[in-house]
């Protein structure tokens, strides 16, 4: 203790910064462990004990009375140097990029990524479609399993792919990043194998689709769910969604846009803030078009459900909800697909 009180003290060298990044990051891996998060496929606890996650995030913003503050890795004060180190390895998302007040862009909590990236099912050889690059971290997890030309990153932004470039470099991982509308997916990089999304859809563009082998698995967050759907053709995806839940900054572009809450106002409170039932309301009621009291009685009336009772069906250009079994009682178009 007093050796470490001395460093924050004094200052810290590239040395002691590299230990101290290197314990803290076993130290994350040792708490994504615990949770669960790599038991069906352990070969990503090596990559996330590899990647050096504060080199993707070299500042970040956090909130305090009043405001915001900047914590950053050249910041002159040593104290607040090994906030920043702490924050970086600490299973919490990070917010990276503001504009005029709004969040842009993150990185995301470390073993909802995690759990992503095992419910993903990459093999060896696959080629993989990240949509939305965000400061770069996913996608060099993916490129340390998958190797350099397996992995491309997409996002509308300049800034962005620009920074995560530039990531990517600084830890020694390559892979594609692309400046573009993930919504149109990335057509000259395709066929692909896996497709992950890392901020939130109102629906999931058919053209992706389009864009997969047979086989291929699109894993996206709609709602505030994840959703894993099972390309069989270029017309028609199907899958349900994990039992997790999922916040991410929404998607820009062609398919973006974010949820609103109009609804709020008609329920009682207690509902409103249940978090199971703001998933359905918003993927059954604000994308499906039903009134929300009708969202209730059914969702009371099933027992009250979680999320992985519901799946998501794309068939030559349209979108279902459902409940249960795609074939039953309870389905319901989705108009944010195209």
């Amino acid at each position: 203790m007093g050796a470490e009180h001395a460093d924050a003290e004094g200052g810290d060298s590239d040395g002691d910064l590299a230990v101290r990044a290197e314990r803290a990051r076993a130290a994350l891996v040792r708490e994504i462990e615990l949770s669960g998060a790599f038991d069906a496929d352990p070969r990503w606890r090596d990559a996330f004990a590899a990647v050096p996650r504060h080199l993707f995030v070299p500042y970040y913003i956090v909130g305090v009375p009043g405001g915001y503050e900047r914590l950053w890795g050249q910041d002159p004060d040593p104290r607040r140097r090994l906030r920043w180190l702490e924050g970086a390895y600490a299973d919490q998302p990070l917010a990276t990029r503001m504009r005029d007040g709004e969040l842009i862009s993150s990185s995301s909590q470390p073993s909802l990524m995690a759990t992503m990236l095992v419910e993903l099912g990459v093999e060896d050889g696959d080629r993989v479609l990240e949509v939305g690059a965000g400061t770069g971290y996913n996608a060099a997890l993916l490129a340390h399993r998958l190797g350099p030309d397996a992995v491309t990153t997409v996002d509308l932004d300049p800034e962005i792919t620009e920074s995560a470039r530039a990531h990517l470099a600084a830890a020694g991982y390559r892979a594609v990043v692309v400046t573009g509308d993930g919504a149109r997916g990335c057509p000259e990089r395709a066929p692909f194998d896996r497709i992950i999304v890392t901020c939130a859809l109102r629906g999931v563009p058919f053209v992706w689709l389009e864009q997969c082998r047979p086989g291929a698995r699109i894993l996206a967050p709609l709602s505030t769910g994840i959703v894993v759907l099972t390309v069989r053709d270029a017309g028609f995806a199907q899958g349900r969604f994990l039992s997790t839940s999922a916040y991410f900054v929404a998607l820009r572009g062609a398919g973006g846009g974010e949820a609103g809450s109009g609804w709020a106002g008609r329920l009682p409170r207690s509902l409103v803030r249940d978090e199971v039932f703001r998933f359905v309301l918003t993927l059954v009621g604000e994308y499906g078009g039903v009134d929300a009291r009708e969202v209730l009685r059914v969702w009371e009336r099933e027992g009250r459900p979680g999320r992985e009772r519901f799946g998501v069906t794309l068939d030559r250009g349209r979108a279902y909800a459902w409940l249960d079994d795609p074939a039953g009682p309870h389905v319901w178009p989705l108009r944010g697909s195209a």
